[in-house]
């Protein structure tokens, strides 16, 4: 399945000539939780297909969500309803909301509050209508829980053995992240996140094929691509992936809603800018071990750069 580039809408992750793990969020601008773009329908269909046929990779939660989950139904149709009022309405009655789908047309009545109303938990009916991955963690006890989750588009994880871990725990595999202090300093963001003040970051990785479920447990089906790459058909096979990640405390029940969209751009489309093809070549060298490895990038990290150096040289004759 292919997906809709468009250079002036992907969200490129660099600001500079090197990377490093780091708390790099920023106030958003615009106060959306979703975004539709033009891969809408594709990307509905493959999600509702993998929550369908795998719900136990794809979506997790424990009981005591259920108001929580609520609450991202409301902040999530609210912002579909002001942002996209030609493809999404909603009109609500006291507590009864009719929601129009006019992209898929489809439109749902239920009472909000009332779980027996929707054919599914809450969260898992609002991710029937949108392309993020959407995960609740919830606030207790001085730290952070991810207590449920859809997720159907994870870079190289697991949301079954993730589920009700704290945050820390959740993050201990990434290099460096605890011995250098990013743990502690990024949940003391998160704990002091305000409601009516959201914040976005960029995260990025290096992807051989254009596998949206990159779960751990689907790695036998996506994982052997890292040995096939080449600088012949590098900047075909191999993209960059980029997640658009948004942090939302949510009043009621003060957890946070962080929805994962995820974006992919091959690798010979994003030559095509050459300010972003030389600074990407500067970056992939100069990448410490530890980082690429981590990414999965150290497989097939030397053919994308002979790849990158040659498109460059072509750059520089023209």
């Amino acid at each position: 399945m292919k997906w809709t580039a468009n250079l002036e809408q992907f969200p490129y992750p660099f600001k500079g000539p090197t990377y490093r793990y780091s708390n790099n969020s920023i106030p958003m601008h615009t106060p959306i939780s979703v975004e539709i773009t033009s891969d809408y329908k594709k990307e509905m269909l493959l999600k509702r297909n993998l929550l369908t046929h795998h719900p136990e990779r794809c979506y997790q939660s424990l009981p005591h969500t259920m108001t929580g989950q609520w609450e991202i139904v409301e902040l999530v149709i609210d912002h579909l309803a002001a942002h996209y009022p030609n493809q999404f309405l909603v009109k609500k009655r006291n507590s009864t909301w009719i929601f129009t789908n006019n992209i898929l047309d489809e439109k749902v009545e239920f009472v909000f509050g009332d779980d027996k109303s929707l054919p599914c938990e809450p969260l898992a009916f609002i991710s029937h209508h949108v392309q993020e991955d959407l995960i609740l963690m919830m606030q207790r006890d001085g730290d952070l829980y991810l207590d449920a989750g859809q997720l159907c588009f994870p870079a190289n994880w697991s949301l079954a053995f993730n589920l009700g871990m704290k945050f820390k725990s959740i993050h201990h595999p990434i290099p460096g992240f605890k011995e250098e202090g990013l743990d502690d300093r990024i949940l003391q963001f998160l704990m002091r996140l305000d409601a009516g003040n959201p914040w976005e970051r960029l995260n990025w990785s290096l992807m051989a094929g254009d596998r949206m479920d990159t779960s751990l447990e689907t790695f036998d089906q996506w994982g052997q691509l890292r040995k096939q790459v080449t600088k012949e058909n590098a900047g075909k096979l191999v993209h960059i992936r980029v997640e658009v990640q948004k942090l939302f405390r949510l009043p009621r029940t003060n957890s946070i809603l962080f929805t994962i969209h995820t974006h992919l751009l091959p690798l010979e489309q994003l030559a095509a800018n050459s300010e972003w093809l030389q600074q990407f070549y500067e970056i992939l060298s100069e990448l410490p071990s530890h980082i690429a490895d981590y990414k999965g990038i150290s497989l097939y990290k030397d053919a994308v750069l002979d790849y990158l150096e040659k498109q460059l040289e072509r750059v520089r004759a023209t």
